[in-house]
């Protein structure tokens, strides 16, 4: 286990911003042997999941079957994502679904706002479930030990539990959820419910942006069109491949 996770950190230092490194880089930035880091490079070039040249190490060929397996998995039916450009284009703040995972909600995916001040995550990150308006979504039937585990993952501890349950609460009453700077100051956001067929919440639509732009009268029009939005696509079926995330 250990050595595969000491793999996984060397890939994990490739990044679009540095396709390459070396048996150095490797060596400093995971504090490894470098005996161990030849020994690590060497087998995953031989599995093809590094390729070396004489600048160093990039990703190898090997990624690109994993890479289109999980594009094939996750991607969005094409219904879906014009529709997240649709309400992109016309409510101009990004729009991302997001699903939980354990103690956190994973973007799976992003429609990025035309103006030039937004807010962008990356397909992929894990926010905290602890904050924010798609956390109020997504753990509408978390159970309270869930709940707790989330809590004690905040700044706040196990004191936070009763007050992710008010605002679950309440955007379970409302349709919809609002934050504003929970988790980043300045940054509001508001979600709505995406659900199966047997009516579970499965992922959180959202629009997120600058505080300043999130006044009540736009939140009004926003969570109006989310929710709409949201249930055409509950409607043409999110149980594949979001169902089994929760």
């Amino acid at each position: 286990m250990r050595s595969v996770q000491r793999a996984l950190d060397i890939l994990a230092l490739l990044t679009e911003d540095r396709p390459l490194v070396s048996i150095r880089d490797i060596v400093e930035e995971t504090g490894l042997a470098k005996t161990t880091v030849i020994r690590l490079v060497q087998t995953l070039e031989q599995i093809g999941l590094l390729w070396g040249t004489a600048s160093g190490y990039m990703a190898g060929p090997g990624l690109w079957r994993w890479a289109h397996l999980a594009r094939r998995s996750w991607e969005l039916p094409p219904e879906t994502q014009r529709m997240m450009r649709d309400l992109a284009a016309r409510r101009r703040e990004t729009v991302n679904v997001y699903v939980a995972r354990d103690i956190y909600r994973v973007c799976v995916a992003q429609q990025e706002s035309p103006q030039p001040l937004r807010h962008v995550v990356h397909i992929g990150d894990e926010l905290p479930l602890w904050a924010g308006a798609s956390s109020k979504v997504l753990l509408r039937n978390a159970t309270t030990a869930r709940l707790q585990r989330i809590a004690r993952s905040s700044p706040y501890g196990d004191g936070h539990t009763r007050r992710l349950q008010e605002w679950i609460d309440e955007a379970a009453h409302q349709g919809f959820a609002v934050s504003h700077g929970e988790r980043e100051d300045g940054l509001s956001a508001v979600a709505a419910p995406i659900l199966s067929r047997s009516g579970a919440v499965v992922a959180a639509l959202s629009l997120s942006g600058p505080t300043l732009r999130f006044t009540e009268e736009r939140i009004a029009e926003f969570a109006a069109d989310l929710k709409d939005v949201a249930n055409h696509m509950s409607e043409r079926g999110f149980d594949h491949p979001l169902g089994g995330s929760l």
